[in-house]
C-alpha cells in the first residue's frame, strides 16, 4: 500500500487535498543573506492563509543543512490542519560550506536514508522526498555527487527524488544520469522550475520519459516567464500528459509569504488555479493540485 510520508506520519494519498507541490515554510542560505525564511509565526500564519483558501498539504522541498527546522514542522501541522512533508537531500554546493560538504563525504547515502526512515535528527520527523539540484544547463561534480546518493537512497526507500533545475535547465542531463545509468524510475523523479525555461521540445520529452512536470512559482518579482506558463501546462495537457504535472509556490525569501506582502503559498489558489481554468478546464486543474502529487509524492515505503 502507497502513502505519503508527512511530518506527523503517513497519510494515504487521497487525503492530500489540495497541495502545494513545491514550497519553504524555513529556508536559510549564505546566498540568501537577511532574507531567511526563520520565523515560526510567519510560518504558522502562511499555514493558515494557505487553509483559508482551501490549502490541504504544503511539500517542503529545504533540504538537508538549510535551516529546515523539522522539529517545528509537527506542531505547525497540527496547529493549521495541514499536511507537511519535510524533504532530506542536499542543494548546490554554493548553499553549504566546505566544511559541512567534506563532513558528508562517504556517508551522503547513509544520512538520506537515515532521515527517511529514522527522522531528522532527534525531531523523530521522518523525510518524505530527497530534493537535489542540478546548475545551468550542466551537471557538476557536486551535482552528480548528491544525484548518486539521492539515487542509492531511492533504491533503498522507495523515496521519490525531487530536483531543482537552475532556471530550469538541465532536464534532459538530470534524466539521462538518475533515470538512466542511476536506474530510478521515471515516474519517482519530479523536475522543478519547469516555468522557469518554457522549451516546449524539452517539456514534451521530459514528460514523454514519464516524469513529474513540476511548475512552481511565482515567488520573486524577476520570474520574467511566469505569464508562459498557463500556456506549457495547457500544451502538455493536450499532449495526454495533464497526470504528470504538478503545481507549487517555491517561497524562498521571507518577502514573497503572502503574510509580508508577497503572493505566497494562497497565491496558487487565489491566482494561479483560476487561471489554469481557464486554459485547463475546472476537473484537469482539480486533478493536478490533488490527484497528481498523491501519485507523485506515495510510495510503498521499504
Amino acid at each position: 500500500m502507497t502513502s505519503v510520508r508527512t511530518v506527523l506520519g503517513d497519510v494515504r494519498p487521497e487525503e492530500l487535498g489540495v497541495c502545494d507541490a513545491h514550497d519553504h515554510l524555513f529556508l536559510r542560505s549564505p546566498l540568501l543573506p537577511g532574507q531567511e525564511l526563520n520565523d515560526g509565526a510567519a510560518a504558522r500564519a502562511e499555514l493558515a492563509a494557505f487553509r483559508a483558501v482551501g490549502g490541504g498539504t504544503v511539500v517542503q522541498w529545504t533540504p538537508y543543512g538549510m535551516g529546515r527546522r523539522a522539529a517545528d514542522l509537527p506542531e505547525l501541522s497540527r496547529s493549521s490542519g495541514v499536511h507537511v512533508v519535510c524533504a532530506t537531500g542536499l542543494h548546490q554546493a554554493a548553499h553549504y560550506s566546505a566544511q559541512l560538504l567534506e563532513e558528508l563525504r562517504g556517508r551522503l547515502a547513509e544520512v538520506f536514508v537515515a532521515e527517511l526512515t529514522q527522522g531528522i535528527g532527534t525531531s523523530g520527523v521522518r523525510a518524505g522526498l530527497i530534493k537535489v539540484a542540478g546548475g545551468f544547463h550542466t551537471l557538476d561534480a557536486h551535482a552528480r555527487w548528491t544525484m548518486t546518493a539521492a539515487a542509492e537512497a531511492h533504491h533503498a526507500t522507495g523515496a521519490p527524488i525531487a530536483v531543482h533545475l537552475e532556471m530550469g535547465t538541465g532536464a534532459l542531463d538530470v534524466l539521462d544520469l538518475l533515470c538512466g545509468s542511476l536506474g530510478v524510475e521515471p515516474h519517482r523523479v519530479i523536475l522543478g522550475h519547469l516555468n522557469r525555461s518554457p522549451d516546449p521540445v524539452v517539456h514534451r520529452q521530459a514528460a514523454e520519459a514519464g516524469v513529474y512536470l513540476a511548475f512552481d512559482g511565482p515567488s520573486r518579482a524577476h520570474h520574467a516567464t511566469d505569464w508562459r506558463m498557463p500556456e506549457a501546462v495547457r500544451a502538455l495537457a493536450e499532449a495526454g500528459f495533464g497526470h504528470r504535472l504538478l503545481l507549487g509556490g517555491d517561497t524562498v525569501v521571507a518577502g514573497a509569504r503572502s503574510v509580508d506582502g508577497g503572493p505566497g503559498m494562497p497565491y496558487l489558489l487565489r491566482r494561479v488555479r483560476p487561471r489554469l481554468v481557464l486554459e485547463l478546464g475546472e476537473e484537469l486543474t482539480d486533478h493536478i493540485l490533488t490527484e497528481n502529487p498523491g501519485r507523485a509524492f506515495a510510495v510503498e515505503w521499504r
